[in-house]
Order: structure tokens, then sequence, then C-alpha cells
């Protein structure tokens, strides 16, 4: 019996999904197609501010066309930077009328986890194209119903999976889709960073925080990538907080996990808000694949029995390139890379690892 792989299954889901989508071009057949995609940038925190809007300014098929924030002060710098009209600012109150804005085609929500529910939904009942940052969301159900507002307003939702777009994830990839080493034996990943923060949403349950939902999810990116397969089962897990005066109350600072695959392949993951920890290790039949840093955002590089892989980058950005690429996916309708259904398996397996260091038992997907 073949197994199917995680790139036969998104791309099912994903042909099947953009099949049912309404081009925003042929609604109105002499509607001029756009040549570039208005985007607003809901939500103007760190990501947003120091990678989202400079890689904006370096893309193709897109540009900063909007705002949307509750913070009034920042209203006139972004404005003054980036020369956005005033009509194109908007607040978390009257973030609905941007229906009536032809200038934004896409609202891309950069807001904690719990918010994303939300914003999604609203973006897409407004008629834009949405793309939702990680995580997806806090629960799989929050996921279902973002992906089915999208798909009954028809637009695209893309996840913001940087690194999906990324010439390196897609070399080793390649490397493992096509066994060009043979099978996949194990997988060894972890990412983590040391959080300097103590009173972010990343510290609070109720936001959607813990090391498992931000840099967690790169962990289980790195395993389903490196396998090229949905896992079957979690099992071993354990959450502690090496800091439990900011990690309260059993909110995870690190997670340990394995993820249990078909064919008895096994995949040992570790995130972490304590300790500068980024791999992912392939181990295959005919030889390792070493990736390091695997989830880094000024690039990712590794090696294996087939040689380097270190491919340079096309654009500044990883953002850059993921912007462009789902605006490309936009323009000419086509299935987005990276759907609202990858977040959703990512979401589903994140609760699998709570409830596995929960309860001390195996979890079946």
């Amino acid at each position: 019996m073949k197994l199917i792989t995680r790139r036969d299954s998104i791309k099912g889901i994903t042909l099947a999904t953009g099949a049912s989508l309404i081009s925003p071009f042929s609604i109105f057949g002499k509607t001029r197609k756009k040549d570039k995609l208005g985007v607003a940038l809901v939500g103007l925190g760190y990501y947003s501010t120091d990678l989202l809007s400079p890689a904006l300014q370096q893309t193709e098929n897109c540009y900063l066309a909007g705002i949307v924030t509750g913070t009034p002060s920042k209203i006139p710098v972004w404005r003054g930077k980036y020369n956005i009209p005033q009509g194109n600012v908007y607040n978390y109150e009257n973030f609905d009328s941007i229906a009536d804005n032809p200038e934004i085609d896409v609202v891309y929500v950069v807001l904690p986890p719990s918010m994303h529910k939300e914003y999604v939904i609203r973006a897409a009942k407004a008629g834009k194209h949405v793309w939702c940052e990680k995580p997806m969301a806090v629960t799989a159900e929050e996921c279902q119903a973002m992906i089915d507002a999208c798909n009954e307003n028809g637009v695209k939702l893309s996840i913001g999976y940087r690194c999906q777009h990324e010439p390196n994830t897609m070399a080793y990839q390649d490397i493992v889709d096509n066994k060009k080493l043979g099978n996949v034996l194990n997988v060894d990943c972890a990412a983590g960073y040391r959080e300097g923060r103590t009173d972010h949403w990343k510290q609070k349950r109720e936001m959607g925080g813990g090391v498992i939902y931000d840099m967690g999810v790169y962990s289980i990116q790195g395993a389903r990538l490196g396998t090229g397969m949905e896992p079957i089962a979690v099992k071993a897990a354990k959450v502690w907080a090496e800091r439990p005066e900011i990690y309260k109350d059993g909110l995870g600072e690190v997670v340990e996990a394995q993820l249990e695959f078909p064919n008895n392949v096994m995949a040992t993951i570790k995130t972490s808000f304590f300790e500068n920890t980024n791999f992912l290790n392939i181990q295959c039949e005919k030889g390792k694949i070493e990736i390091a840093p695997f989830s880094g955002y000024n690039g990712n590089k590794g090696k294996s029995p087939l040689g380097e892989i270190n491919f340079p980058y096309q654009v500044p950005s990883q953002q850059a390139y993921q912007m462009d690429r789902d605006a490309k996916s936009i323009l000419d309708d086509q299935p987005v890379l990276v759907p609202g259904e990858e977040g959703l398996r990512d979401i589903r397996i994140v609760q699998a690892i709570l409830k596995s260091a929960e309860t001390g038992m195996r979890v079946a997907l």
C-alpha cells in the first residue's frame, strides 16, 4: 500500500480548495487584473515592524498598502515612513469597513494567537484574502472555523510558514520525498531561543502563550517535513518551566516529545524559550541530512552525502519570498503553497503533545 505523504495530502487539499475559490478578478469580467496586491498589516508589533514591513519594500507582487492598529501613536510614524494614505489606516473597531477599500487586497493577521480566529474571519467576511501568522490558532476547532470562513467567502487563506518557501528547506524536502538517500529512519529536531521578555503574550496562556505554540511549531514542521509524512501519534511528551516565576501554572517554557510516524519512523523534538538551539537531523538509509539552522531568519543551510545545502537567496529575506509567492498565487488564482489545512495539522499535534504531557499516555492522531 502506498503511503500518503505530507506533500501528497497537501496537494490534494489545496487543489480541491483552490478549485472552489472565486477569483477576485473573475467576478466582473471587464475588471482589469491587478499587477500588485495591496497588503494591510493587522498588528504592528515586532514582527510587522522589523520584518514584514521592510520585506514588503522588496516584494514584486505586493506592497504595503495599509495598517490596522490599536495604538494611535504608531499611526503618524508608519504613515510617514511608508507613505500610507489616511484612508488606509484602521483600528480594531472600524476594521470591518476595510471591505469598502479596493486598495486593500490582502489582510495579514500578525496578532497574538488567541486573536487570529476573530480577525481572519472578519477579514474573510470583508472579502479580503488572508495571510495569518503562525501559530494558526489555539485550537483545531478555531483553525477549522477560519478555513471554513475563507472558503465560504471565496478568499484564499495562507499561513505564514516562511521556511516552506525558502530554497534550502525545499532542497532537503526534495531529498526526502524522492528518497535520494533511501527511506527516512528517524529525525531529531530542536528549535529554541532565550526569551528575555517576561510580560509578553508568550507568557500568557489565555493569549496562546507557551513555547509549544511559538517555537514548537518549527520543531513540529521539522519533523513533518523531515519525514515527508504525517505523524500517527504523540508519546513521551514533557512540559516544564526552567523559570517558573515567568512561565506560571504549568505553562511550558521547554517541551520535549516523540512523534510516531508510519513504518516505525520516530521523530524526537524539543523546543525552548530557555536556550538557543536550532537544528534538524534526518537519518536516512544512505546517510544523514544535517540542517543547522533549519528555521533561522537569516537563512538555513546544511549538508548531506549528496553535497552542501546552501542555496543563495533570490530576495533579501524569507518574508519577502513568502509574501511574493503567496501574492503570485492570488494573482494567478492558483492554490497557495501553505494553506490553512497545514496550520490545522500542526495545532492538532500541539494539542496532542499537551494532552500526552498531561496524561503521560500515548495520544493517537
